[in-house]
């Protein structure tokens, strides 16, 4: 007999239920890890089902356009079906002065049915005079014109009297800052607009029509 009063099977069950609880818990963290990343893999695919395939963008899916936070004379870039399109947010200057360039312009009444839908062929080209939105696309040879605003000494080199608006540096076309073409340059039609709507005040949908010419 044991001195300490505890026998051999004694000790050896005690030992055994040891292990068959240390057993248990390593089984149940085990499961435990197993499951959380089985649960991981099967959240990975569901996010990205939630996000347009390259594919799928390249058919032309819509492209949202935050617009609150523009400042006067900003130009955002977005890309539609693989084309840039341009945002920029004109001043009451800038709608002011267009007018003025009609003399110089190809184009100046968007009578090319084809560079806008309807709701965009009139003076601003646009659904809301304040934000122009077209395709950052010259009608010459595909190029993708610069940006020169108004104050930009740039201005000067383009033209004497230079408004703001865009300029193609490959073969010297120009724009004004609602996408018309200047006379007498390479390019033959205006800027394209794309088709756009308005979901609320700050944001846009660009590749979907407006129906009305306003807000959704």
């Amino acid at each position: 007999m044991s001195t300490t009063g505890v026998t051999n099977v004694e000790t050896k069950n005690m030992t055994e239920a040891i292990d068959d609880k240390s057993k248990r818990r390593f089984l149940v963290a085990a499961t435990t890890v197993v499951g959380a990343v089985g649960v991981g893999f099967a959240a990975v695919p569901f996010v990205m089902s939630l996000r347009p395939s390259a594919k799928t963008q390249a058919a032309g899916a819509p492209v949202e356009v935050d617009i609150s936070k523009m400042e006067a004379g900003q130009l955002i870039i977005v890309e539609w079906r693989g084309k840039p399109v341009w945002v920029v947010r004109r001043t009451e200057k800038h709608l002011a002065d267009l007018p003025t360039l009609n003399a110089k312009l190809s184009d100046p009444d968007s009578n090319v049915i084809s560079q806008q839908p309807g709701y965009a062929q009139n003076p601003a080209r646009s659904i809301k005079p304040e934000y122009l939105v077209v395709i950052g696309i010259c009608t010459h040879l595909g190029c993708s014109p610069t940006y020169v605003k108004t104050d930009d000494p740039a201005g000067a080199d383009i033209d004497d009297d230079w408004k703001g608006g865009f300029f193609c540096p490959c073969h010297g076309s120009k724009f004004d800052l609602a996408g018309r073409v200047y006379q007498g340059l390479p390019a033959p039609t205006n800027l394209v607009v794309p088709p756009y709507t308005y979901l609320s005040d700050t944001r846009i949908l660009v590749g979907v029509d407006s129906s009305e010419g306003g807000v959704a």
